[in-house]
């Protein structure tokens, strides 16, 4: 696996790039998160998106009731059932998000040059003269001249689907704007995207903090989306919340970074945050659109040395209606891996898009292919520089590893942790090679019965004491990171061994790893296990 990467500086047969991309159990290192709605919640389809890669599944509670969404959810514990992929549960809040209210659902025209009024007043029937929308301080944010985008789910950039308004007058309470482009909008949710405007609306709603309360507590979501986060204290409110719901306090929270409040206070929201996701919709509304690049490749490298997850969104919007990306969405894609993504987000091109198989497949074999032009080397030694001296213990076991794993030319690193932290920390630094994370939970005597917690809880009985794990919380919480494949172990084999070797934990581990085809008999592999006070760093070569 790792002697088919190479670098971009280096030469590439042309007769090379026509050769069929080989099928791998791991479909690319990057992570795909899809969101399930209309045209993906049976339980076929969203099987279908788990065998083509998808390995997070976003809930995005701007459409759809708890209800609905638990129904969707019981949809996956079931096709995660047959399938045997592990997939975690983010849960993406609404937010101050700006929305048209239309209630008939009737398509509504819109004429470039026309006058359209938006208000507050939501008793009103939304037609192509007037728009009823959800905020009443829209008159008192905005002056003449502002810009205001909309369309259905989120903005496209379609000039069929999304309209461009410029405000020419505010009367009262109503916004009177001049439309700028001519487009029909579908569908009873249109969303709204002040550009540049301080929308003076909790970051957290109180819709979002009874559904995050209710919904999220029975579900034990395992990744919270803090949509449009603008300031660090937005992700210390959300965590005090989630700290004070006992089964969310595990709960790793993502600050969606939408506007350009949230580009200004970055780094302090990049400290707070567990992981970022770089919103492109309403972003690439608030930048130029020559701006936006250097913002993802600035942030993405942020992320990177921080050792936290990167999630980019918006990147196949074509793929909505249509069974091929854009050479452009194609080489987009691409861009988001060699610039350091872990994840690529997936909004209506799987919620309402016609192909949401199709569309994860299609991105997974992108990502793949970019991943073996992606210049590790580079990348290793700037974050070593970046780390400085000295090192930390973890980092210089998690870089050491990464080294070692690539001076042997090993098939694949395998690491024993019960928190996950050691093996987000080898992730990291960008092995070319998957991390097999062996989690494995710590164990207490004082209870005779344990627990799966999260998402998809089991309760077991078992004839050995254990507490109520968190296990499969640190495992489908690694299934954001880039190159981060977790493994749940048998919680007799405790993470921290007494010996030197484990050999019946190992064993399964690199069984597991043989069953991927990421090993095979003579492969190298570096192996990272804690044993007692010590961290070792093996290299074992398998027999066969």
């Amino acid at each position: 696996m790792h002697s088919n990467h190479l670098l971009l500086e280096e030469p590439i047969r042309m007769a090379s790039i026509l050769e069929p991309s080989k099928a791998s159990f791991f479909p690319a290192m990057t992570k795909i998160v899809g969101t399930l709605g209309p045209k993906s919640r049976s339980v076929n389809i969203i099987s279908g998106c788990l065998k083509a890669g998808m390995s997070v599944a976003r809930f995005d509670f701007s459409l759809g009731d708890p209800e609905y969404h638990q129904e969707t959810l019981e949809n996956l514990k079931a096709a995660v059932k047959s399938t045997q992929k592990l997939c975690a549960v983010m849960l993406d809040t609404v937010g101050p998000e700006l929305q048209v209210v239309n209630r008939s659902g009737k398509s509504i025209s819109l004429q470039m040059d026309a006058s359209v009024v938006l208000t507050p007043n939501q008793e009103l029937e939304a037609s192509s003269d007037l728009l009823p929308i959800n905020f009443d301080g829209l008159a008192k944010a905005v002056k003449k001249g502002d810009t205001i985008f909309m369309g259905q789910y989120l903005f496209t950039g379609s000039e069929t689907t999304s309209v461009w308004l410029e405000v020419s007058e505010v009367k009262g309470e109503d916004v009177v704007c001049v439309i700028k482009n001519t487009a029909t909008l579908a569908g009873s949710l249109f969303t709204l995207h002040a550009s540049q405007i301080h929308i003076d609306l909790p970051t957290l709603t109180d819709k979002d903090k009874e559904v995050i309360s209710t919904w999220g507590v029975q579900n034990k979501i395992d990744f919270l989306s803090l949509s449009y986060t603008r300031h660090a204290e937005d992700v210390r409110q959300a965590r005090e919340l989630l700290s004070k719901l006992g089964d969310l306090d595990q709960t790793h929270i993502f600050a969606k970074i939408e506007n350009i409040e949230g580009l200004t206070h970055f780094d302090e929201i990049l400290q707070e945050a567990d992981g970022i996701i770089l919103s492109r919709g309403n972003l690439g509304i608030d930048l130029p659109p020559e701006k936006v690049f250097l913002f993802q490749k600035a942030a993405l490298y942020k992320c990177n040395v921080a050792g936290k997850p990167a999630v980019l969104t918006r990147v196949v919007d074509s793929m909505t209606d249509n069974l091929r990306p854009t050479r452009a969405e194609a080489t987009d894609v691409a861009n988001a891996v060699l610039d350091g993504s872990d994840a690529i987000l997936l909004g209506a091109e799987t919620l309402r898009g016609l192909y949401p198989v199709e569309t994860i497949s299609i991105v997974g074999k992108i990502c793949a292919e970019a991943e073996k032009v992606f210049n590790q080397d580079l990348y290793f030694k700037k974050t070593v520089k970046y780390v400085g001296e000295p090192m930390t213990h973890l980092e210089s076991i998690a870089s050491s590893a990464v080294r070692a794993a690539i001076k042997v030319k090993a098939s694949a690193i395998i690491c024993f942790t019960s928190s996950g932290r050691a093996a987000r920390l080898i992730a990291k630094y960008r092995p070319t090679m998957p991390v097999i994370s062996v989690v494995i939970p710590r164990l207490n005597t004082n209870q005779l019965k344990w627990s799966f917690s999260g998402a998809f809880e089991d309760q077991l009985s078992s004839s050995y004491p254990m507490s109520e794990s968190l296990y499969p919380f640190n495992a489908r919480q690694s299934l954001v990171v880039r190159g981060l494949f977790p493994m749940l172990a048998d919680p007799r084999h405790p993470a921290e061994s007494t010996s030197a070797t484990n050999e019946s934990v190992l064993k399964v581990a690199l069984d597991h790893g043989k069953t991927a085809g990421v090993i095979k008999s003579h492969d190298r592999v570096v192996v990272c296990q804690k044993v007692g006070d010590a961290s070792v760093v093996k290299i074992i070569e398998l027999e066969d």
